[in-house]
């Protein structure tokens, strides 16, 4: 039909038709009717110019992606497609307008002007769905650059500091696969997964270097990408508030858990906080961050988080039990999770005991997901009840003031003055307070000590750090003897004394035996001594 150039209207109606081609040509026509046939894709009508009716009545069309070409038709100005499946959709009239923008009747109705404006407001929304969505594309590929780059950054800091490396690719674990939420834990260690748990594992990131200028190179199987947790990947929440997002951290908020990934993280901490987001974090999670830089913002996160009842370590290089004591400085705390990977601290067998001991104030109730029995505590309070004892009563008064806070300096020097023999209070309640004041005492010794930063140069601060932790050594040493020593006397003694008492009785006895004997010998003893 190329040849019919005059052509105007061409009626193909109820032909079965599957198929709309070869249309070039037709320069004249005008209307083109193709009701009731076969037709799922239209093609080739974006070349009649002159086109102003079209009839695809009682077609097979699914999909406006199969109209796409109609949208070019400038002459349009009619157009019926009732009896497809596509006029079923919800937005249909919508959606046709959104594509031919000067089309007046459509399945033989007049476009209204409302039609148009309720077509323009489905337009602007699908815009403003396609912005949204780009946006928290690029947001999302931002974060897991971000988390990577930490981890690559972590990496680094992992080889200086010596750290046991973990045998072929990690694992990555989120707050919800942390042993916080993991009820299969034992003496805070995570339990190999069962065979049938299906087990996900991030691609390897290729060899990187991370930002800052650090030239140490990185193991290129010991980082994934981005981290297992389902949230961190889907970064698309609308729960989930970025604080801070840089390429080298991370800190968001997702509804009362804030977590933290990198050093740089820290400073969401410094930001300003409103009362009631701030009083809605009941959990803090910290990320490839050296503990030591964790412990400063620790009075901070006591004031801005009054309800915050859970801390999450992982890959945060806790190493050593004092560590543990600066959490202490926290307002209150019912779980703690210490992740193995990146803790050296949880491989030693009394790390669990000795957080047990060190924050009895707090009554922890979980730790790595594991609970706390009164048995756990009786053993803690057996390994370092002694030794805390012994330093409460060798340290002097001036140094375990200095380890309190106001309200227990006040109570001590209340106590030392003798002024706690008021009236009013017994033997018993005086004897009570102060066992209750010594046990405070011996915890507070466990403390995590601040770094010395008033020396004049790295070299003199190096010697006077080795210096002290020479003596303190010493000392430590020269307590845990006396501690030993005490106790095995203690166990001495309690195996001599059914004996000794029984040979107390009977001297006694022999003593008496002769009464008349016994009283004389008194009275010569009572005249000689006066």
């Amino acid at each position: 039909m190329s040849h019919l150039h005059e052509l105007q209207v061409l009626n193909l109606a109820g032909n079965s038709i599957s198929r709309v081609e070869n249309l070039q040509g037709l320069d004249s026509l005008t209307e083109l009717n193709l009701r009731h046939n076969c037709i799922s894709h239209v093609t080739e009508v974006d070349r009649l110019p002159c086109l102003q009716r079209l009839f695809l009545s009682c077609n097979n069309i699914t999909s406006f992606d199969q109209l796409a070409c109609i949208g070019e038709l400038r002459s349009l100005s009619e157009l019926t497609l009732d009896g497809n499946p596509v006029a079923l959709e919800t937005w249909y009239k919508q959606a046709v307008l959104r594509c031919v923008l000067h089309l007046r009747q459509l399945d033989m109705k007049r476009i209204t002007d409302e039609d148009r404006r309720m077509a323009g407001v489905q337009v602007r929304k699908e815009e403003e769905k396609k912005r949204e969505s780009h946006k928290q594309t690029i947001h999302k590929e931002k974060r897991r650059l971000a988390i990577r780059n930490a981890a690559q950054q972590w990496e680094g800091v992992r080889a200086c500091l010596e750290l046991p490396p973990t045998n072929g690719a990690k694992e990555d674990v989120s707050p919800e696969n942390s042993p916080a939420h993991s009820p299969a834990q034992t003496n805070g260690l995570a339990q190999e997964p069962s065979p049938d748990e299906p087990r996900r594992i991030s691609p390897g990131s290729g060899p990187e270097r991370p930002s800052g200028g650090t030239e140490i190179r990185l193991r290129t199987n010991s980082r994934p990408n981005s981290p297992r947790d389902p949230k961190l990947v889907e970064a698309g929440s609308g729960s989930v508030q970025s604080l801070s997002l840089s390429d080298s951290h991370l800190a968001e908020l997702d509804g009362d858990t804030l977590r933290l990934f990198g050093l740089g993280a820290l400073e969401a901490l410094e930001r300003g906080w409103g009362v009631q987001t701030a009083g809605a974090v009941t959990v803090i999670t910290f990320r490839y961050i050296n503990f030591d830089a964790i412990v400063p913002t620790l009075p901070r996160i006591r004031v801005k988080f009054p309800n915050l009842s859970h801390l999450i370590f992982l890959e945060t290089n806790i190493s050593r039990l004092p560590q543990l004591a600066a959490l202490a400085q926290v307002r209150r705390l019912d779980q703690l999770t210490v992740h193995p990977e990146g803790n050296p601290v949880v491989s030693l067998t009394l790390w669990r005991s000795f957080v047990i001991y060190r924050l009895y104030h707090f009554n922890l109730q979980r730790i790595n997901g594991q609970e706390v029995t009164m048995n756990d505590v009786i053993a803690a309070e057996r390994v370092f009840g002694t030794l805390g004892h012994i330093a409460a009563t060798e340290t002097p008064r001036c140094r375990l003031l200095l380890l309190l806070e106001e309200s227990r300096k006040r109570q001590l020097q209340f106590l030392l003055e003798g002024r706690g023999r008021r009236a009013g209070l017994s033997p018993e309640e005086l004897r009570d307070n102060g066992k209750l004041l010594g046990e405070g005492l011996s915890r507070a010794l466990f403390n995590y000590p601040s770094r010395d930063c008033s020396a004049e140069s790295p070299e003199e601060g190096t010697v006077e750090s080795s210096e002290c932790a020479a003596m303190t050594e010493q000392y430590l040493q020269e307590l845990v003897q006396r501690a030993s020593d005490i106790n095995l006397k203690h166990e001495a003694l309690h195996k001599l004394w059914p004996s000794m008492f029984a040979e107390m009785v009977r001297d006694c006895v022999l003593e008496m035996k002769d009464l008349a004997a016994f009283r004389q010998a008194h009275l010569a003893k009572l005249s000689e001594t006066k």
